[in-house]
């Protein structure tokens, strides 16, 4: 539990760390990223000395074809989620990841043929007309709100179609390294161009974005070691934690300015993450039932 809530809490609080970063970019800040998370996944590796499974995820095409789309994925959605914090729609940046579980039941349904049941039709509904609100209020379609919950959806979805063949930091190392030669190329054009803060804005803007391969390789750990312990019910309660941290933080410290309908339409998607979080409960209790069940099943029939 502690692993899970310190991965979210950190998430949570990732606004506070992009806005030291300033005056660098979104685009700079995401490739930088890139490369600094690749040298801290390279001596990880090179500590834990699992320099063979690395190799092995670039041998199997199973697991190096489906990184490689999720390399993509989280590009755009860092570059998105960067861009969205710097330029002052922090609170529609949360709204993205609170948007994402309805997000995953959709790919469950399209790509997946689940079938929904009643409350989970409920909560889609209730989100489709969430986001119409929001529309209004904003006077736009929230796209970046929709860019992060889909980009991340169907990141999620993509890692879990690899299954237990990687773990967390030769997943991330994959997809840095699929990522790095786009985020070189572009930190040597900022540089050249003069429009690159990483050596021109002093030592302690310089280590503070070579942190961020620290800040992106530690929540992704702590998540992989309490998602291996805890079960997916308490996983999906915590995954709240991060947007609703996004959220305070983007209220109470950068201020930024919420209107009526923007309550209401935020009101709106939280009823519908609510009917999923019930719904969530009532499966995960069945499942028990039906498990035990079983159990004493076997037990009396030996």
């Amino acid at each position: 539990m502690v692993f899970g809530i310190g991965a979210y809490g950190l998430w949570g609080l990732l606004p506070l760390y992009f806005v030291t970063l300033q005056p660098a970019e979104a685009v700079e800040i995401v490739a930088n990223r890139v490369i600094w998370s690749l040298i801290f996944c390279a001596l990880l590796i090179t500590i834990t000395r699992t320099w063979h499974l690395l190799g092995n995820a670039f041998r199997d095409r199973a697991v190096l074809g489906p990184l490689t789309i999720a390399a993509g994925l989280i590009a755009i959605n860092w570059l998105t989620y960067t861009f969205g914090v710097t330029t002052g729609h922090a609170v529609e940046a949360s709204l993205g990841y609170f948007i994402n579980p309805l997000v995953s039941v959709l790919l469950g349904v399209f790509v997946l043929k689940e079938t929904l049941r009643p409350l989970q039709w409920a909560a889609v509904g209730i989100g489709f007309i969430a986001v119409g609100v929001l529309t209004v209020s904003y006077g736009k379609l929230p796209w970046i709100a929709l860019v992060l919950a889909f980009t991340f959806g169907l990141y999620g979805f993509v890692k879990k179609r690899v299954g237990p063949k990687v773990n967390a930091v030769t997943s991330l190392t994959v997809e840095t390294v699929v990522l790095a030669p786009i985020a070189g190329a572009t930190m040597i054009a900022l540089g050249l161009t003069g429009a690159g803060t990483l050596g021109s804005n002093g030592p302690g803007h310089f280590w503070l974005l070579a942190a961020s391969g620290i800040i992106t390789a530690v929540p992704l750990l702590f998540f992989g070691a309490s998602a291996r312990r805890l079960p997916m019910t308490t996983i999906g309660l915590l995954q709240y934690f991060a947007p609703i941290l996004q959220f305070i933080v983007a209220l109470a410290v950068f201020h930024e300015a919420m209107t009526p309908d923007r309550w209401v339409g935020f009101g709106i998607v939280w009823l519908a993450l609510l009917l999923l979080t019930l719904d969530m409960l009532r499966t995960a209790r069945k499942n028990s039932v039906i498990r035990k069940r079983a159990k004493l099943s076997a037990a009396s029939a030996s």
